[in-house]
């Protein structure tokens, strides 16, 4: 545990990027080998060290204190008397998605490098994808002081990406991502983001069922496994105050490790919910050499699957650090069927979210996978192909981290997608 925490720090860095510029949402030592181990008792149940030290938050502001606003009149509305929704019907409509990174989780549209565009949904659709993951930064666009409001120009540029997304028969999932201080310190921001998420589902009521909320992305940092348990409770509640309706995805904790599927307390009586994953493994070759990890990420050159033809020779900084050390040490001698860059991790992962959807009767959405534009595009095919593979034989819709950044399938400066990898995604009848 001392040396994961030791990584934890060292690798704090995002996922998704154009031109080297970080999305900050990422960390590499969450994705790496999806070392966490399953949540002990004690974890589960005892509050978080230093909890006694922050305070208690004032009371979550009443619905008459939060602002709450209406949509665009254009977007398009549910028929009010709809029957409640069948979940594992919302989980199979997801299908096949692409995230629309780097954009609106920015902290201003387009400082990452990426502005959305009204072509790119036709774009989208045209490819065969059918959802759009939409990852917002809510949080860099609403007061830091009660009541919270969102700032108006904000919640009508979400208007135009449901307006263009919906015109295009597209599902949409608006994602609470890069919130940085709620990750930081969950009690002091509890009351925010209760109130982001009543302004956001007050909103968008109205909007037919291929609308999804998800609740927070890649919960971590002071959102351990019972801390969130208990926050993803209240903001459940919260979004029910206002839409009994629409189906909510809900992220497991630990960066949305797959190992900490287990560690999820959903209230029973709450069965509109999709659970979430994401998938980065192994983090050595889907990141190598990605400037916004730590260094001992940097060694270039890991092909997938290994073992490679010739020995990779790692970096320095990775020699320092025992695990990625070792992990090399395999990677470069173990056969396929045993190595650390091998299918069979791949293939155990998804054997073990499956046994969870079994156990717990919910449906399951990969949220995010994707390889980094510094590892060959050979193999970054081959590893997004046999993901999305695992994905739909396990029954998963998923949504591909991302449409035309540092991991894009589409290059927007080619106005043309990246064949290798549209083919893994959606491969050619």
């Amino acid at each position: 545990m001392i040396t994961l925490t030791a990584l934890l720090l060292v690798f704090f860095g995002a996922a998704g990027c154009t031109d080297g510029t970080p999305n900050q949402e990422k960390a590499a030592a969450n994705k790496a080998e999806n070392v966490t181990q399953s949540p002990s008792k004690d974890e589960k149940t005892a509050p978080s060290q230093g909890a006694a030290a922050v305070p208690t938050p004032d009371p979550a502001p009443s619905q008459a204190e939060v602002p709450l606003t209406t949509p665009d009149p254009k977007l398009p509305k549910r028929d009010p008397q709809a029957a409640p929704l069948d979940v594992f019907k919302q989980s199979k409509q997801l299908g096949r998605g692409v995230n629309l990174g780097n954009a609106l989780e920015a902290p201003v549209e387009g400082q990452w490098g990426v502005t959305l565009e009204e072509s790119y949904f036709k774009t989208i659709k045209d490819a065969g994808f059918e959802t759009v993951r939409v990852p917002i930064k809510w949080s860099g666009h609403a007061d830091t002081n009660a009541p919270y409001a969102i700032e108006a120009a904000f919640f009508d540029r979400i208007d135009w990406v449901l307006d263009h997304a919906l015109k295009q028969g597209l599902n949409v999932v608006l994602d609470m991502h890069n919130y940085d201080e709620f990750n930081a310190n969950a009690n002091e921001q509890e009351t925010r983001f209760l109130a982001l998420w009543r302004q956001i589902s007050a909103r968008y009521k109205e909007l037919p069922n291929n609308v999804y909320y998800e609740l927070a992305n890649e919960p971590n940092g002071s959102l351990t496994w019972s801390k969130w348990n208990k926050m993803l409770k209240k903001g459940l509640e919260t979004v029910r105050s206002e839409d009994q309706w629409h189906t909510v995805i809900i992220d497991s904790a630990n960066w949305s490790n797959y190992a900490s599927l287990v560690s999820l307390d959903i209230p029973d009586n709450e069965q509109n919910v999709i659970v979430s994953f994401h998938y980065y493994d192994p983090f050595l070759f889907t990141h190598q050499g990605a400037d916004w990890v730590g260094p001992e990420n940097g060694t270039a050159g890991v092909v997938w699957p290994g073992p490679p033809a010739q020995k990779v020779e790692p970096v320095d900084a990775a020699k320092q650090v025992q695990w990625v050390n070792d992990w090399f040490g395999a990677y470069n001698t173990q056969p396929t069927e045993t190595n650390p860059a091998g299918p069979h991790a791949i293939v155990e992962a998804f054997d073990k979210a499956e046994s969870w959807v079994k156990e717990n009767n919910r449906p399951i959405w990969l949220g995010e996978f994707g390889a980094y534009s510094n590892a060959d595009m050979a193999s970054r095919a081959r590893w997004t192909s046999f993901v999305r593979e695992q994905a739909e034989k396990h029954g998963f819709g998923w949504s591909y981290w991302e449409f035309c950044a540092g991991f894009g399938v589409y290059d927007p400066a080619a106005n043309a997608y990246r064949k290798e990898l549209l083919d893994a995604l959606i491969p050619p009848k």
